[in-house]
């Protein structure tokens, strides 16, 4: 009912899953990620190490080897659990066994990843769960993605503008209020306010530009609002496909909040089979289908979606490189299931069962090296 048949098959997929078993090291974000066209991504605090012990810790439960920095770390601690993404962290956990890296971290074309010396020898070999660094520093933009799709069609988008210091002008050509300000490079509802009038505007887009030089502007869409998973290719099925959707509510201020305040499992729940009847759905998981396709993704996506107005059809707002992982588990993490972990629930798989499914679409490091954008 959910999946969709696409005969397009992404680099590296036969060079996936192999038939031994998999020791796996998670990754946690320790390094900066550079200024890139002038913006620079900001930092989560802790660098995905919560999300990364949930990983770790499910993974080795389902009797899936996993190695660790530290020996024997605490399931109620999320330290001790994950590696550095630094080249001397990586190449820590190659020596210690490890055939599968979880890059549980933001990535970009000058990371260890994809330039370390040290990984050359294993790259063959080596397999990444996770998107191609170069992807992500070119996709991670959200204006320039947003126009690539334009430009090719076939996508539902609101209208947008890009505000620089230099051409504050631009705001007094927006006429219908409210619209969302947010910053290109965004993470979570980092920086993300529906503004309802000029003024209003003005004053966060200065505020943005104290720590961006680029912020972005979009039509607000007023309508109910969804988050679609789509998971990449693997062994099982070799296309990609949508999880079924997972509708949001209880905004604050009509932005959805960010899930270290507010556990998703608050305010979201899967649509039912009912409400599936409405077409609009399917349409909007089949363009979400076409981003990951068009992009050629080798991990889950999660795009956010809304309706322009109560009934209407969806646009697609944000598209995330790399979706919030969390689920239950240790100790005092009972409702951190994520929006991806809530999806993968309303098909049969619980929490461990999606981590597992998500390690066999790993890609050599090879692959991760050698991916070229197709813009």
């Amino acid at each position: 009912m959910f999946a969709r048949k696409i005969s397009h098959i992404p680099f590296g997929l036969g060079k996936r899953w192999s038939s031994s078993q998999p020791i796996v090291a998670v990754l946690f974000q320790a390094i900066d990620p550079p200024v890139i066209n002038g913006v620079r991504k900001p930092r989560k605090p802790g660098g995905y190490q919560d999300s990364g012990a949930d990983i770790a810790y499910t993974l080795q439960n389902k009797s899936i080897e996993v190695v660790t920095p530290k020996t024997a770390p605490s399931a109620s601690n999320h330290e001790g659990w994950c590696f550095p993404d630094s080249e001397e962290g990586i190449y820590s956990a190659v020596k210690q066994g490890a055939t599968h890296l979880w890059a549980n971290t933001i990535l970009f074309t000058s990371h260890p990843l994809q330039t370390a010396p040290s990984l050359d020898s294993y790259a063959s070999t080596l397999r990444v769960v996770g998107q191609p660094p170069s992807l992500v520093e070119n996709f991670d933009d959200k204006m320039y993605l947003n126009d690539q799709l334009r430009a090719r069609g076939g996508f539902t988008l609101p209208q947008s503008w890009t505000v620089k210091a230099d051409n504050l002008d631009v705001l007094e050509s927006i006429t219908t209020f409210p619209v969302v300000g947010k910053p290109v490079r965004g993470r979570g509802s980092h920086g993300v306010r529906v503004c309802h009038s000029l003024r209003e505007l003005k004053d966060h887009v200065t505020s943005l530009l104290d720590e961006s030089p680029l912020v972005m502007i979009e039509e607000f869409l007023a309508g109910e609002e969804a988050t679609i998973t789509v998971m990449p290719p693997s062994p099982e099925r070799p296309d990609y496909w949508s999880l079924p959707p997972v509708t949001r509510f209880n905004h604050a201020d009509g932005i959805a909040p960010y899930n270290g305040a507010v556990a998703v499992t608050a305010n979201s729940r899967v649509i039912t089979n009912d409400e599936m009847k409405d077409p609009a759905y399917g349409e909007v998981m089949r363009q979400c289908e076409g981003v990951a396709r068009l992009i050629m993704a080798t991990a889950p996506i999660r795009i956010d979606v809304r309706r322009f107005r109560p009934e209407s059809e969806f646009a697609l707002f944000d598209i995330n490189m790399k979706p919030n992982i969390t689920g239950p588990g240790r100790s005092g993490r009972e409702d951190q299931a994520s929006l991806t972990a809530m999806g993968a629930a309303a098909i049969g798989w619980d929490y461990p069962t999606l981590l597992q499914k998500i390690l066999y679409s790993a890609s050599t490091l090879e692959a991760f090296r050698k991916y070229q954008s197709p813009f």
